[in-house]
């Protein structure tokens, strides 16, 4: 009996995609699967059990809310693979139950005993000894009483708001009528979750201290029912770009940033997109709250563990590091070692001796970004600073080293971008301060979102004027940067800088160069420069020449990217692809993609660099910067991505690719079928964690670069396809 044919999938063919939101969670697969690593320590694991619960309220909020909304209007739009809104929607509560169902276990079967063991018990108040609840009783009573707001509903109280991401108490009390009554009463922000005993023997969660004492509130009486529930509300709309407003509007000054001041108003009230109970409340009240948020009966969940699980990142405070990873210093750059203290022309004297790469956060976010901006500040050489801000932290010394330097006379520019999602409240303050200090704000660009990581330094020297920038892949963001990796490179090439100063132009004065030199830039020149990229590896494999891409990104789902990739994979182009989110390429597919491998690595650090190369023929070329291939990044956002041309950085590039690649325990490998599958080091095999690898070689004051076995050409190997799709 003749063999049966085997089906090929077209490049463009939904078969071969992966849905979005499902690959996302996909994601939040692997983060879960960290909770339960008995290799890490106890205190790292309670943090991703609180990253977990973080992931899983911003896909409700950006994810799910976004699916509801095109379900209410109707779109006929389908996902990559070929779904409805609908469908998609069902699938991802189907995916997002069996997660909550392996979390839950997990953190009362293994997690929280575990904490009991270690003596750090999150104790039930029912279970205190009598000495211990009168302890409590007082600290109720002194801290946490006189905050609380209880609120009833009756003929003359309507339902409360309940706002998003809040812990509340359902009360069922009596009053002295005899009446039932429904108070809610919301947690305090400003108290801690996890109240610790006086004795050292443990914690317990503040939802419980209040429940069990608030006799004390109520003249009648401790209430007959208190069981605890949770709201997420949607982030409503897609992310604000100055595309949202009229002609008339982008006319008016300051219009932006009144739009999406009104927004942060409107998302308060955005329609409710889950609600979480404790297991226990009954189903007359779980029935009545329900019916006053208007949720749908697939929108509730009953949690048989703890609610608001990203509390749980507050127990990294616990002093205790045996239960903790060592902590991790980075390190001052090589290059950067030597620079005299208080000398603000010396990182520019050294930068002239070279572009200099620096791999956050091992090499010291503080010793060079940070310190290339404030040397500006001060330095009376620098005549002009330009910088981008996309998300920055509170007391950000970035952003008081560019009000320093407007006071000192020099021409400060900034782009801050009010439109980055949850950031836009603290964008909008950053900016108004800059205005007030003397700095030239702009507030993005029209139909377009700003996420380039740029800055750009003048200097005047020797009666010359040079330029000098940092192109990089994160935000400008001291606190992140110790727990983001991210790679930045600080050049004075001539051509770069100048393409550099036309993005600033662009951003700034809607005035747009003839062309970018060395710079990729999105809209106008990324998936154009891309595309052709990936061909040209395609045509070198076609004639017999080495060719090989390596790419490290984000998040992969750019259809026309994806499309090539196929076509260069089926032309016998070798491709790896570090992906640390969702993709939805199907790598690893007979006919379709042989050729690509996909991995992602989880950490401690999140994984956030851009890296791209192409072997083009033997004579390589290498990217970083600021865009995933995303069709958002590469269509509706303001991006750069430059070309490497120092070969020394091209090295290091090399060796950071063949770390990750040679991972065998934190990195996990894509299949056919969407799934993913951890690595271990084979018998006999030393364990190589890419960034425990990273530390160690910061430590030893040695580069990626060096690692003569990272530094194959190209990958030559990749995954035997399973079983045809």
């Amino acid at each position: 009996m003749p063999e049966k044919a085997k089906k090929t999938i077209a490049v463009d063919s939904p078969e071969g995609f992966f849905d979005r939101e499902l690959s996302w969670l996909a994601f939040a697969r692997r983060v879960l699967a960290q909770i339960d690593d008995a290799d890490l320590p106890l205190l790292e694991r309670a943090k991703f059990a609180g990253i977990m619960g973080m992931l899983h309220d911003e896909f409700f909020m950006k994810r799910i809310g976004g699916l509801k909304r095109r379900i209410k209007k109707g779109s006929s739009k389908l996902s990559l693979d070929g779904r409805t809104a609908s469908e998609q929607l069902e699938a991802c509560r189907i995916e997002i139950r069996d997660q909550v169902e392996i979390l839950t276990a997990t953190l009362e079967e293994n997690l929280l005993p575990a904490f009991a063991a270690e003596g750090l018990p999150i104790r039930r108040h029912a279970d205190l000894e009598p000495a211990q609840q009168k302890a409590l009783r007082e600290y109720f009573r002194n801290s946490v009483q006189p905050i609380l707001t209880p609120l009833a509903v009756d003929a003359e109280h309507p339902f409360p708001f309940i706002s998003n991401d809040s812990l509340n108490l359902a009360v069922q009390r009596t009053d002295r009528t005899g009446q039932e009554r429904f108070v809610r009463i919301k947690l305090p922000d400003n108290r801690p979750r996890w109240v610790p005993l006086e004795d050292g023997a443990g914690f317990v969660p503040l939802e419980q201290v209040i429940a069990a004492n608030l006799d004390l509130m109520f003249a009648s009486g401790a209430p007959t029912e208190v069981h605890l529930f949770r709201v997420t509300r949607g982030a409503e709309g897609d992310p604000l770009t100055s595309a949202d407003f009229s002609e008339d509007d982008l006319q008016i000054p300051g219009s932006i940033v009144r739009q999406v001041s009104a927004e942060l108003k409107a998302r308060r009230f955005a329609g409710v997109v889950r609600l979480q109970v404790s297991a226990e409340m009954p189903k007359k009240m779980v029935k009545w709250v329900s019916k006053q948020l208007g949720i749908e009966p697939e929108d509730l969940y009953r949690t048989e563990t703890l609610l608001g699980l990203k509390d749980l990142l507050e127990l990294g405070s616990i002093d205790r590091p045996d239960l903790k990873l060592e902590p991790h210093t980075p390190v001052i750059h090589p290059r950067l070692r030597h620079l005299p203290p208080g000398d603000p022309a010396a990182i520019f004297d050294e930068i002239t001796r070279g572009d200099i790469l620096v791999h956050h956060p091992y090499d010291s976010f503080d010793t060079s970004v940070l310190r290339f901006i404030e040397s500006a500040a001060v330095d009376p050489s620098v005549l002009a600073i330009k910088l981008t801000i996309y998300r920055t932290n509170k007391d950000s010394p970035i952003v008081q080293a560019l009000a320093r330097a407007a006071r000192l006379g020099k021409q400060v520019a900034v782009l801050v971008e009010i439109t980055a999602r949850f950031d836009e409240a603290p964008n909008i303050a950053w900016g108004t301060f800059l205005e007030n200090e003397g700095v030239h704000v702009a507030y993005g660009v029209e139909k377009l979102k700003t996420h380039v990581k740029l800055a750009l330094v003048v200097r005047e020297e020797e009666g010359q004027v040079r330029r000098y920038a940092h192109v990089g892949t994160g935000n400008y963001h001291t606190g992140t940067a110790r727990i983001y990796e991210d790679l930045g490179i600080l050049t004075c090439h001539r051509e770069i800088c100048e393409d550099v100063a036309g993005v600033f132009n662009q951003l700034t004065g809607a005035t747009y160069p003839a062309a970018y030199e060395e710079l990729l830039v999105a809209p106008v020149t990324m998936r154009q420069r891309f595309l052709e990229l990936i061909q040209r590896e395609a045509e070198h494999a076609r004639n017999g020449r080495v060719s090989g891409i390596r790419a490290k990104m984000n998040q992969l789902q750019d259809p026309p990217v994806i499309s090539e990739l196929y076509k260069a994979s089926q032309a016998g182009v070798p491709i790896s692809l570090n992906v640390r989110g969702l993709c939805c390429l199907r790598p690893g597919v007979p006919g379709l993609s042989e050729n690509i491998r996909v991995f992602g690595v989880i950490g401690r650090f999140l994984e956030h660099s851009r890296i791209y190369r192409f072997a083009n023929g033997g004579e390589a070329e290498h990217f970083i910067g600021s865009a995933d291939w995303m069709h958002r990044n590469l269509t509706n956002r303001v991006e750069t991505i430059m070309q490497v041309l120092d070969p020394r950085i091209q090295a290091h590039l090399d060796g950071i690719l063949g770390v990750y690649e040679k991972d065998n325990y934190s990195a996990w490998d894509a299949q056919p079928d969407g799934t993913y599958e951890r690595r271990s080091p084979i018998e006999g095999e030393d364990r190589l964690a890419a960034q425990e690898t990273f530390i160690r070689m910061a430590g030893e004051h040695r580069r990626p670069g060096d690692l003569a076995e990272a530094l194959e050409s190209e990958p030559t190997e990749v995954p035997v396809p399973v079983d045809d799709l």
